[in-house]
Formats: structure tokens, sequence, C-alpha cells
């Protein structure tokens, strides 16, 4: 019984579902970001450069040997480009954070040395 309790325990601790969350809401951001890339930046960017570059079918190039080497480029172009996007969108929630923190709140009263210092002088009186 005693391993049972101990995993309950794992689980309700906050790292376990703030991880759990993390990996959810990261899978979501990566369809968004895949479909970004695959529907909006690709047929708008990336087509025609392949096609001024004259290699519209990047993936589809091999060698003597067999050896996809297109698919390979086509990979790593895809991946600078999935990069490069997060990294725009974790810049923009970053300053966005920033801007919160510069704004801090004013206090709602007087601080505790203010107060003592209030009462010591009344005190004097």
């Amino acid at each position: 019984m005693g391993m049972i309790s101990e995993f309950k325990e794992f689980i309700a601790k906050g790292n376990a579902m703030d991880l759990a969350v993390g990996v959810i809401i990261g899978g979501a951001f990566g369809a968004i970001v895949n479909s970004l890339v695959a529907d909006v930046i690709t047929p708008a960017l990336l087509n025609p450069a392949l096609k001024a570059a004259q290699v519209e079918d990047l993936a589809g190039l091999k060698t003597d040997g067999g050896i996809l080497y297109g698919k390979f480029l086509a990979a790593v172009i895809s991946f600078l480009v999935i990069a490069f996007v997060i990294f725009i969108f974790v810049k923009g929630i970053n300053s966005m954070k920033k801007k919160q923190e510069a704004a801090p709140a004013a206090p709602a009263g007087p601080t505790q040395e203010e107060l003592l210092t209030q009462i010591r002088d009344l005190l004097k009186k």
C-alpha cells in the first residue's frame, strides 16, 4: 500500500501536473506552428525561393547511390523555419511579460516601518 500512496503523492505534486499540462500545450502549440509553416510560410516564402533556384522538388533530389539528400535538406530547412517561428513567438511573449513586470503596483497603505514610526511619535507626545 505504501507504493500506491507514494505514487498518489507524486502525481498530486505540482511538478507532475505542470509537466503534463506543458506536454499537452506543447503538442497543441506544435500543431499550430507546423500548420503555420506548412500552410502559410512555405507557400508564401519557401516555394518561390525554391522555384527561383530551380529546385521545386527538393525532397526528390538524390544521388546515383540512392541517397535522398534532398529529403534531408528539406527536413533541415523545415526545422530552421519552425525554430525561427518559435523564437519569434517566445520573444513576443517575453516582451509582453516584461511590460507587465515593468508596472509595479503601488503599495496599498503605509509600510510596517512607517506605522511603527507613527506609533513612536504618538507615544513621545
